[in-house]
């Protein structure tokens, strides 16, 4: 029954996203997290504070406002003292120049007592690049900036 909970969870915070409200996500982090997006682009790095997720998030929905995420698969192991999760997403949306952004996602979580304490994201990342670039072309500069970090 739990796992089926969190699994629920999972799906619901990916809803909310979709709707343009990630403060579900931001919401279900621990006072002690760590972030890990692999790569060294505008929306990579490592954040470990609620103030800089705000900041990367309100950066994602500014370079891919209309990019969405189809939760394909969630696996839950462990109890509520120790959850692992992994999902698996197809990321999409459109693109300044007309192109299509599709990637997928892969995502790694611990969660203890209900809590995100760690993610790990990863994806294509030429596939991302060469998105993200897209969206410098169009005159957007921010998609060629540093990762955001604390």
């Amino acid at each position: 029954m739990y796992k089926h909970i969190v699994r629920a969870r999972v799906r619901a915070t990916f809803d909310r996203i979709n709707a343009g409200d990630y403060t579900a996500m931001v919401d279900g982090l621990a006072p002690d997290f760590e972030y890990h997006f692999h790569g060294d682009h505008a929306l990579g790095g490592r954040r470990t504070t609620r103030a800089a997720m705000i900041r990367w998030w309100e950066r994602t929905l500014r370079l891919l406002p209309g990019a969405r995420f189809d939760v394909r698969e969630v696996l839950v192991n462990g109890g509520p003292w120790h959850t692992r999760v992994a999902t698996r997403c197809h990321v999409f949306g459109d693109l300044p120049d007309g192109s299509r952004y599709e990637n997928t996602v892969f995502q790694f979580l611990t969660l203890k007592w209900g809590k995100v304490t760690s993610v790990e994201t990863v994806e294509d990342l030429q596939v991302l690049e060469r998105a993200l670039q897209a969206v410098a072309d169009s005159g957007i500069q921010e998609a060629a900036s540093d990762p955001i970090g604390d």
